[in-house]
């Protein structure tokens, strides 16, 4: 099942809305004041549904932000990409999350979050809500989501929608240790896979997924989750690109571009947003494949979760003058 087209509604997303700020020096936690970058706009979902807005999709978001200048600046930025914020809402009482990262030499990261006890721990379902959901043509859901049980019964009601007038679900699983799933939320990660048409894990998310230890290689994990009822599967793989992976076809794999990384975190979003928007407009596969590429790459090389998140434009002038790497998987 190809994803619904462009013209059935816009995109939609889910989820957290954050300010982020960013250690600018390399070590492990944050036990003593180190120089920090930001604030910049963030959250996962975030980053995914700008990047979709940047290549020509239409998008719409829906969250919560504090009465803030953190809130404010997420609204403002979206706004400014075209992202519909009328689904964003404003909690007067609690402040917009944050994330605080550092690097560590080996290229893992620490996190600090204040997510679920922030604006974004109180998203309700709201007439504004329900006005959004009601046009959507696409549902992305991200994996952070599903350990708040308020939440995932607005994703469940809005998979449910958007799946009945048509449209479809894309799941990017996001699995993180700061995150740890119990037994609830691994029974909503299988309630998601069952509403899932296209499935964007990254590494061993994948084998998570499906529920099966990464000794069964990945022929044996794609081929259970297509039994559940997902149509696509596309793995990132960072610096050795990606594969999409069809029902009814045979995997499509495209390399990597070449570049420096300065700040790995919102890449895969980009990849996402990229390739959603590309699929609902029409591009086949494998070029859609090389533009979520592109973009992951191109945010790379930028400080911040979506600094890189660039137009089809500014994607094709990336390729253009960006080397690729030669051997594939």
């Amino acid at each position: 099942m190809a994803l619904a087209p462009d013209r059935l509604g816009p995109t939609i997303c889910i989820g957290e809305i954050l300010a982020e700020v960013v250690a600018t020096t390399v070590g492990s936690g944050f036990a003593e004041p180190i120089p920090m970058l930001g604030p910049f706009p963030s959250g996962a979902p975030t980053s995914f549904i700008v990047q979709c807005s940047r290549i020509g999709g239409s998008a719409a978001m829906i969250g919560a932000v504090g009465d803030d200048a953190f809130g404010q600046l997420n609204i403002d930025r979206m706004t400014r990409e075209g992202v519909d914020v009328s689904g964003v809402n404003i909690d007067p009482d609690l402040p917009t999350g944050t994330a605080f990262v550092r690097y560590r030499p080996d290229g893992t990261r620490d996190f600090v979050f204040n997510l679920w006890t922030s604006a974004a721990g109180r998203l309700a379902w709201t007439d504004a809500v329900d006005a959004v959901v009601s046009r959507a043509g696409h549902l992305h859901v991200g994996g952070t989501l599903l350990g708040v049980p308020a939440l995932w019964s607005m994703v469940e009601c809005a998979a449910q929608r958007v799946r009945a007038r048509g449209g479809t679900v894309s799941f990017d699983p996001n699995m993180r240790k700061e995150l740890q799933s119990d037994r609830e939320t691994a029974a909503r990660v299988s309630a998601m896979l069952a509403m899932t048409d296209l499935l964007l894990p990254s590494g061993e998310e994948l084998f998570l997924a499906a529920e099966m230890p990464q000794q069964n290689g990945e022929e044996q994990a794609i081929k259970h989750l297509f039994s559940l009822g997902i149509s696509e599967i596309v793995t990132k793989r960072g610096a050795q690109g990606s594969t999409a992976y069809q029902v009814a076809g045979d995997a499509t794999h495209a390399p990597a571009f070449v570049v420096e990384e300065i700040d790995p975190t919102g890449a895969g979003d980009c990849f996402g947003g990229a390739y959603v928007a590309t699929r609902r407009l029409g591009m086949p596969v494998d070029q859609a494949l090389i533009y979520a590429n592109a973009a992951g790459a191109r945010n790379v090389t930028r400080r911040g979760p979506m600094e890189g998140a660039g137009t089809q434009g500014e994607l094709d002038a990336f390729m253009a003058g960006t080397e690729r790497v030669t051997c594939s998987t």
